[in-house]
């Protein structure tokens, strides 16, 4: 078999494993309708389906509450996590974007498909709106180096006494230069890094996913992990 036909003959079947992965569906919206303000209180935002199936894959406690929800108007995609949290920790420890994977985050992976190659790309933003934006290839290969395309990517985020909430856009322009949007479907992992202090002052992570990957041990980077957003 051809190298070529080969390479797509593999692209079809991930993309057909996919589409009996968990879906989101993501609503259209007028544009210049909805702000982002780090809040969350535009009024846009009613359209949205509230997202809260979050839980602990490899742990058999609750997980704390958390939702996500998506609209698109054309022009760009729009999430935002809304968390529940009574000790956020967000430390500085080389005051640069680095930063934002010790702390307490949520994360948005996408990937073109489910071999996780050539790339895919993360986005892990922490309750201060610092985001550590990279991408990886199969399996944990990271490239920090690397930054979302320049402007395609706003996020603002609040604090309050229950937790902080994180509003973010991608353009769709970049998501289509990125090759992820195909067919007005997004393959996306939407996970959440829970940071406790435990007994001794140790800071440990406890790891929250929409879809439940299948790896014995806590794995986010695994094709597994991913879910569907479909676009209106």
């Amino acid at each position: 078999m051809r190298l070529s036909a080969y390479i797509s003959l593999i692209t079809a079947l991930c993309f057909f494993a996919s589409a009996n992965a968990q879906t989101y569906t993501v609503k259209r919206i007028p544009k210049n309708t909805l702000e982002i303000t780090g809040r969350g209180d535009s009024k846009a935002w009613q359209k949205a389906t509230l997202l809260t199936d979050f839980t602990f894959p490899w742990e058999p406690e609750k997980a704390p509450a958390t939702s996500f929800s998506a609209l698109w108007d054309g022009d760009w995609l729009y999430c935002l996590y809304q968390v529940s949290d009574d000790s956020i920790i967000s430390p500085v420890i080389k005051n640069n974007k680095i930063d934002a994977g010790a702390s307490d985050r949520v994360e948005l992976f996408m990937t073109r498909d489910t071999t996780l190659l050539p790339y895919y790309y993360c986005l892990e933003m922490d309750a201060t709106g610092r985001t550590l934006d990279y991408r990886a290839s199969f399996y944990r290969k990271m490239d920090y180096a690397w930054s979302w395309p320049n402007k395609q990517f706003i996020i603002k985020t609040s604090v309050t006494t229950t937790g902080y909430t994180v509003e973010i856009a991608i353009s769709v322009r970049s998501l289509n230069k990125l090759g992820l949007l195909q067919n007005q479907r997004l393959l996306a992992g939407l996970f959440r890094a829970e940071r406790k202090t435990a007994q001794g002052g140790y800071n440990s992570f406890h790891w929250i996913s929409w879809v439940k990957p299948t790896t014995p041990q806590p794995d986010f980077h695994t094709p597994s992990a991913f879910g569907v957003l479909v676009l209106e």
